[in-house]
């Protein structure tokens, strides 16, 4: 599933062309993914222009304003969905299940899978974050807010392991699986370990190498672990740089011990006994 990086690279891909256009016509050629598709998009964003292209957690918003309309279209990408501009003659694919067509091109989100998400947002940028599927998500990992002394008090409350707090999108969004397996062996903390157990020095270790690991993957495109790409067709490349994720048995790279793999809430952890504490 496309976790933050690959969705702020998407977002850094699409805003570009997509920011300042008008929005000629919607094409929607499914009539539910995870939710339906709120046919009155077909006359409510016509005629509207793209003011703002933004991301919270692993959400899109794409901002439409126009006469008597202001909202926010909600793009969830599911666990294999994307978004490509083409020529607007160009047939739709077998899974192209929804569109905006623009002046020069097409916006086209094609998701084999249908786990994705298009809705709407009646008013205001600001207002986005009231819409009960942003309600109820976590701080941004990259923002200013997510702080050393902010994240060892919650994890002061949680006795779980520390990898499925990192995940827990309704405290932190968008640190998945393979971002998180990373951030910990940067920091030498234990996947295993307690949260509530791991000091406030060590949280200040974590924070910068969360943010440090976000940064690089964004940097590097993203991870196609499975179905993803870039808006432009490309992959992205993070998961080819992981030092313990998808490494069970191989040895460390920083110590040249034997990388370990288990099983935490459903997901295969990766890491260095030797390494992380």
């Amino acid at each position: 599933m496309p976790e933050l990086p690959e969705v702020e690279v998407c977002r850094r891909g699409i805003e570009p062309e997509l920011l300042g256009e008008e929005i000629l016509a919607v094409m929607i050629r499914a009539p539910r993914l995870r939710h339906p598709i709120p046919q009155e998009l077909k006359g409510l964003l016509p005629g509207c222009r793209v003011v703002g292209v933004r991301r919270r957690g692993k959400y899109l918003l794409v901002d439409c304003q126009g006469s008597g309309v202001t909202g926010s279209l909600i793009i969830h990408l599911g666990m294999s969905g994307n978004l490509r501009f083409v020529p607007t003659a160009q047939p739709p694919e077998k899974h192209d299940h929804f569109e905006l067509v623009l002046p020069k091109q097409s916006l086209r989100l094609a998701d084999p899978r249908r786990f994705g998400v298009v809705l709407w947002q009646d008013g205001p940028p600001a207002l986005s974050d009231q819409h009960p599927l942003l309600a109820v998500q976590g701080l941004e990992p990259l923002s200013e807010a997510f702080s050393a002394d902010w994240l060892h008090a919650q994890c002061a409350r949680r006795s779980g392991p520390i990898k499925p707090v990192l995940m827990d999108s309704h405290l932190v969004v968008g640190i998945g699986n393979i971002y998180a397996a990373e951030s910990l062996f940067r920091a030498g903390i234990s996947p295993l370990r307690a949260a509530n157990r791991i000091s406030r020095d060590r949280i200040a270790i974590l924070v910068p190498a969360i943010r440090h690991t976000l940064e690089t993957a964004i940097a590097a495109g993203g991870s196609s672990i499975r179905d993803y790409v870039h808006s432009d067709g490309g992959a992205g490349c993070f998961q080819i740089q992981a030092a313990v994720y998808d490494r069970a048995g191989l040895d460390c790279l920083r110590c040249g011990g034997q990388v370990r793999q288990v099983r935490q809430a459903g997901r295969s952890t990766y890491y260095c006994p030797a390494c992380q504490r």
